[in-house]
């Protein structure tokens, strides 16, 4: 009979761990060692080989929520990124991008495949249409993110995975913004699933660090080449991010419930032009997330009115924080077009539909009362410099 799969929080707290032979603590041990012993040893262990006691255990925890059989810790979601195409891309290959991507994801791809005779292609929309006709004979990759940075548009999985099986293509996915608690791509078909552990899965605002998550073959092709670029995690790190995923199940569905219930009031609000949010039913893609997610992510963005000055409202923001990352316990808001999608030119974020008034709203655990009346302070402050201005 088959063992029965454990929940999510069992796995979030349970999974993963290493075990305190010792002195039978109730949490892992930290190994803070960066030299082990190679003889008479069943594994020789070394850091940039991804392999001490504490990565080991905390790959198990990320490949058991992912649906997968392994996983990789990396020292930042870029390092992830850029480790995990490069495995799969040689000179001569091709890789499909979708859209709209993560700023961090496109600069790499425009600033550093071409170096390694690596070709690429950006979709127009997001149809299955769009990817077909920019697939090549050379083509090896197929990278999406969904739901995507800034816009919260949402990505057919299973569209992907019956585009890439035909074509005999690997198919990855940045899943930071659902995180494994909202949606796991593996289940769709989807290759290669990444993450900027920084966000969700660190969810403190205190740790940088990057996870990839894949069949064994696949995680095995990606630790040929990570182990050469070493973009390995400190184990201290490793250490906090485990202990930090042991309560993102909670953390990240009370964010889903309060990002719901934001996006719902900023729709309703007469000073914001339009909200973001695949969990509004008027989201162009709404049925869809509903059908590939458990949960629409903390995440949403939104556009003022025009008369309403975007940075003038972020600076009268007291308790929602004016902050560059994103998926912490507490609120933040930003401006894509000076943080995280700064390195585009105004046209490429013009082409990905992020206009300059745009701000993306990370939504914590507090209080939804205590958000809407921050917002609202926030527009009586600068509707009042607006008359200030007038009266001058």
């Amino acid at each position: 009979m088959k063992s029965k799969r454990p929940g999510t929080n069992t796995i979030c707290t349970h999974i993963g761990e290493v075990k305190d032979e010792q002195f039978k603590g109730s949490v892992s041990p930290l190994f803070m060692g960066s030299s082990y012993a190679y003889e008479g040893v069943d594994v020789k262990r070394y850091p940039r080989y991804f392999n001490t006691p504490n990565q080991e255990a905390l790959c198990k925890k990320i490949a058991m929520l992912e649906h997968t059989e392994g996983a990789l810790i990396f020292g930042s979601g870029m390092a992830a990124v850029s480790t995990t195409m490069l495995a799969f891309l040689q000179q001569g290959d091709h890789v499909v991008l979708q859209k709209t991507l993560y700023g961090g994801t496109y600069n790499f791809v425009v600033e550093e495949l071409h170096k390694f005779g690596i070709e690429y292609s950006f979709t127009q929309g997001f149809s299955e249409e769009d990817f077909s006709k920019e697939i090549k004979e050379n083509t090896k990759v197929i990278f999406i993110e969904t739901p995507s940075n800034p816009l919260m548009l949402i990505t057919d999985l299973k569209m992907i995975h019956r585009l890439a099986k035909k074509h005999n293509i690997i198919s990855m996915i940045d899943n930071t913004f659902a995180s494994p608690i909202n949606q796991n791509p593996h289940d769709f078909g989807i290759d290669i699933c990444l993450h900027s552990a920084t966000k969700y899965m660190g969810g403190h605002s205190d740790i940088c660090a990057g996870a990839v998550a894949a069949s064994q073959e696949h995680i095995d092709r990606i630790w040929n080449l990570a182990k050469n670029l070493g973009g390995s995690l400190s184990d201290y790190t490793v250490w906090l991010l485990e202990r930090s995923m042991k309560t993102m199940k909670l953390r990240v569905k009370a964010q889903n419930r309060n990002a719901k219930r934001m996006a719902k009031w900023l729709d309703n609000h007469a000073l914001v032009k339009k909200v973001y949010y695949p969990g509004l039913k008027d989201h162009p893609d709404h049925e869809l997330a509903k059908s590939q997610m458990r949960g629409y992510s903390g995440m949403l963005s939104f556009e003022l009115v025009d008369e309403i000055n975007p940075d003038l409202f972020m600076e009268s923001l007291s308790l929602i924080k004016q902050s560059m990352s994103l998926a912490g316990i507490e609120s933040t808001i930003l401006s894509p077009k000076k943080t995280s999608h700064a390195l585009l030119s105004s046209e490429e974020r013009q082409r990905q539909g992020i206009g300059d008034g745009l701000l993306r709203f990370s939504v914590g655990i507090e209080e939804k009362e205590d958000l809407i009346n921050d917002i609202e302070q926030a527009f009586r402050k600068v509707n009042d410099k607006s008359l200030e201005k007038s009266v001058v």
